[in-house]
């Protein structure tokens, strides 16, 4: 799988192309899904673009982003300030604009009770982990890993997921990006990329938008995969 990482929580001052409303969300998920991308990560705004967790705006995002591309996973994260699993606890009438799957990030407090919130309302839980984390006993709910990592770290933060035995999907930030990319591809891992990660092709010049970043993202995945 490659996913498409279409936000993050960059400012828009980053780069002219940062998609941050619904609509422009759904615009990018749907370029994307065009080149072959089956699951997009977005980080929800409410209407002045602060992050957000709230039941409505989540909601409307999510509902404009399934529009565009039904069928399409669609991954929102968690990392946001605030009474997070209060705020998940919301989210269960939402229908249409309920997230597929939710990212809590390990090396935070309480995340094991973040999970069985996004569990109570038939979200999976997508974990993210950057350091070294007791992962045993895992919350119900847990369906991936996500390994966010230098090309220094990759190595032993897989070994330590990879006997978990469910799906990994491995990532790095800004200059790492690419880097990361090529070494989950050869190892046969999701992948992702998009201008949550790098604003930059591998060339380093500035990447037009998340089209551009995915068309070369695909391409690398497929000159890595084993034959």
């Amino acid at each position: 799988m490659l996913q498409a990482c279409l936000n993050g929580s960059r400012a828009a001052e980053e780069h002219p192309a940062l998609p941050l409303s619904p609509e422009r969300l759904a615009e990018d998920a749907a370029d994307v899904a065009a080149l072959g991308v089956t699951s997009v990560h977005i980080h929800p705004r409410d209407v002045i673009g602060a992050l957000t967790l709230v039941g409505p705006e989540v909601a409307t995002t999510i509902a404009t982003v399934r529009a565009a591309v039904p069928g399409i996973e669609i991954s929102v994260s968690t990392n946001v300030p605030g009474s997070r699993a209060t705020l998940i606890g919301s989210w269960a009438p939402l229908a249409a604009g309920r997230p597929d799957i939710a990212s809590v990030h390990v090396n935070q407090p309480g995340w094991r009770d973040l999970a069985q919130a996004l569990h109570r309302v038939n979200v999976q839980v997508e974990l993210v982990v950057d350091s070294p984390a007791d992962l045993q006993d895992l919350p119900d709910g847990v369906s991936r890993i996500t390994v966010s990592a230098t090309r220094d770290t990759a190595e032993s933060l897989l070994a330590q997921v990879e006997p978990l035995g469910l799906p990994v999907l491995v990532h790095g930030r800004d200059a790492e990006a690419w880097l990361v990319l090529d070494y989950g591809a050869l190892l046969e891992h999701h992948v992702r990329m998009g201008l949550e990660d790098t604003l930059q092709m591998p060339d380093g010049r500035t990447a037009k938008n998340n089209a551009e970043l995915i068309a070369m993202a695909r391409r690398r995945q497929r000159s890595r995969a084993p034959s």
